[in-house]
């Protein structure tokens, strides 16, 4: 079952980089925080480390990211937050980076016997992240396990979730994203193959050994493997979003689905495709920064933010491709960013959200 925000989600997909030199090139650069503060802060649930990058602007929602598993937010995002064409992003807001439990770099061991947050307790730590922040509202960023973190927290709390940005998402319990990961460790009691096994496609793990290389070193020796078999586990524990397609008329009133806007995004050679819904890999905010920065720019217009971001990168490509963002959709939707302007945070006033554009789709 795929995500749905009572209007129709977002697609994009996105190519596959064979040059995977850029990976080992970069990986140094990409694996660095700038100008953050970091917090720890506790919450019903435990303690959670919060990275916070920028300064808050005003009512506008901040974004806020959560990392896959074997992943925190440094190896999950920098890559893409240090993407040049996402200061244009940066600028207008801050980031806010949260690590699941014992995940970060340099995260302690859990004592013996320790209960390891669910997934839906993970979810009910973020109000009390937004708190003690003193944020108003986000635009979440979440891959894999952490996009199902995200949009249970949309649905508990819809007042505090604008938009979501979901890679690699599975609404559903254990599944076919977890298909590659369930029959690897049928062969492998190694948690480092299992994870890359959950991230990367068959054809992946083949063929960019340089990026399958650095990760599979990021995994081993930056994260905790006890701590990462909690993080998994709760993983493969959860329970269906149970997310429904409101259909006017049947169940518009009584359909339980996403109140914001949803982009949702994944490669055709994650083992994540099935869910989901592209020809990209299991990252793909690592492998393509400059097509998921392109496509977030329009996804923020279409919120009625950055009414002036340039798209050259998108309009390039579209140029080149047979299939591109539907023209009535993308030119209401440039329209609307425009005529409103950016706005405070929220749903401009006056604007019917059911009637904005909520479709693109973008092939390269």
């Amino acid at each position: 079952m795929q995500p749905s925000c009572g209007q129709c989600p977002s697609y994009v997909h996105l190519s596959l980089l064979e040059h995977s030199q850029l990976y080992t090139q970069n990986a140094a650069r990409n694996f660095q925080d700038f100008d953050c503060q970091e917090h720890d802060i506790e919450t019903a649930f435990g303690v959670v480390h919060v990275t916070m990058r920028g300064t808050p602007k005003g009512n506008r929602p901040v974004i806020l990211t959560y990392h896959d598993i074997g992943l925190n937010h440094k190896s999950c995002f920098n890559a893409f937050f240090n993407f040049e064409d996402m200061q244009e992003i940066t600028h207008h807001f801050a980031v806010c980076h949260v690590d699941a439990p014992g995940q970060q770099e340099g995260a302690p061991p859990f004592p013996s016997g320790y209960q390891y947050p669910s997934m839906d307790e993970l979810a009910e730590m973020l109000p009390a992240v937004l708190t003690h922040l003193n944020l108003k509202s986000f635009i979440g960023i979440g891959l894999g396990a952490g996009a199902y973190v995200l949009s249970r927290c949309a649905l508990s709390h819809p007042d505090l979730v604008e938009g979501l940005v979901l890679i690699n998402v599975d609404p559903c319990a254990k599944g076919w994203i977890d298909w590659a990961a369930s029959k690897f460790s049928g062969w492998t009691t190694n948690i480092v193959d299992i994870v890359l096994a959950h991230h990367f496609g068959h054809e992946e793990l083949q063929a960019n050994l340089d990026l399958i290389q650095t990760y599979r070193l990021h995994i081993a020796q930056d994260i905790n493997q006890d701590n990462l078999q909690l993080f998994l586990t709760s993983y493969n524990s959860r329970k269906d979003l149970e997310i429904e397609r409101p259909v006017v008329g049947v169940n518009e009133m009584t359909a339980k689905t996403l109140k914001c806007p949803a982009l949702l995004v994944v490669g055709d050679n994650s083992p994540a495709v099935e869910a989901v819904m592209a020809d990209c890999g299991g990252l793909p905010q690592v492998v393509q920064p400059g097509k998921l920065t392109e496509a977030f720019k329009y996804f923020v217009q279409g919120m009625g933010y950055m009414p002036a971001a340039s798209m050259t990168r998108l309009m390039r490509s579209r140029s080149h491709s047979s299939s591109s963002v539907g023209s009535g959709e993308s030119s209401r939707s440039r329209s609307h960013a425009s005529t409103h302007g950016e706005g405070s945070a929220g749903t401009p006033e006056g604007i019917d959200l059911q009637a904005a554009p909520q479709t693109m789709e973008v092939s390269c």
